[in-house]
């Protein structure tokens, strides 16, 4: 009794895994058997697309401009560097009496970008191939700025007299100095820019668009590097 159950189970197992096999294909055998029909439906679907298309919506300038302008001041790199600064006041034959002479490992960072809050209505465009003509901002450098946890004073040799109180802050702003220009020496401002695109054009096209094209704005003058009075010692980036 219990094998003839056990058979009459797997009869009724295979019967139902043969009539789902038979749903799932019936499609495809009703394609295969009535190929005109398959093919009338086929032809009224396109037909349908054609006359009676889904409507595409796209952002307006105004939209797009009003978007992009929300990212705000548009970090797109970061520039870190150590510096080693010497600085030195009162060297000389009384240099153990009134000298002062420091040495400052300074650890700093320069921030680059594009501030898209100067994006203006009249620097989007979308043309009649769906593309968005934009004149982008110039890249233009946002901070320049001492980590103080990692800057500190490795030697300092000072005379009898000879303590200068604002030596390490003149070192500091020397530091930020050869920063700054070790940053634009690398060529940070065209790495901002780059980065600023590649961001935008995946920005803009998630908004259904076929591309962007970007026209440079005239470019800022990159920040004045004021001359210092301390000797800076070979960098080391």
């Amino acid at each position: 009794m219990a094998s003839r159950g056990c058979t009459t189970a797997i009869i009724l197992a295979l019967l139902a895994a043969l009539i789902a096999l038979v749903v799932w294909l019936a499609p495809d055998i009703r394609a295969r058997l009535n190929p005109m029909e398959s093919a009338r439906e086929t032809v009224e679907r396109e037909l349908e697309s054609i006359f009676h298309p889904t409507p595409t919506i796209r952002p307006s300038p105004a939209t797009i401009v009003r978007e992009v302008r929300g990212l705000s001041r548009l970090e797109t790199v970061v520039y870190t560097v150590e510096k080693v600064i010497t600085a030195e006041s009162g060297q000389g034959a009384l240099a153990f009496l009134f000298g002062d002479k420091l040495l400052l490992v300074a650890h700093g960072q320069v921030i680059a970008g594009v501030d898209l809050e100067k994006l203006g209505e009249d620097d989007v465009k979308v043309t009649d191939d769906d593309r968005v003509v934009l004149v982008l901002p110039p890249a233009e450098i946002f901070v320049v700025r001492l980590d103080s946890e990692k800057t500190f004073v490795y030697d300092r040799e000072t005379g009898l007299f000879g303590l200068k109180p604002d030596l390490e802050s003149a070192a500091r702003q020397a530091a930020e100095q050869e920063i700054l220009r070790a940053a634009l020496a690398d060529g940070i401002l065209e790495t901002a820019d780059r980065n600023a695109r590649s961001f935008l054009e995946g920005f803009i096209r998630s908004f259904g668009f076929q591309g962007v094209v970007f026209i440079q704005a005239t470019p800022v003058p990159p920040p004045s590097i004021q001359p210092v009075t301390v000797v800076p010692l070979t960098p080391t980036p």
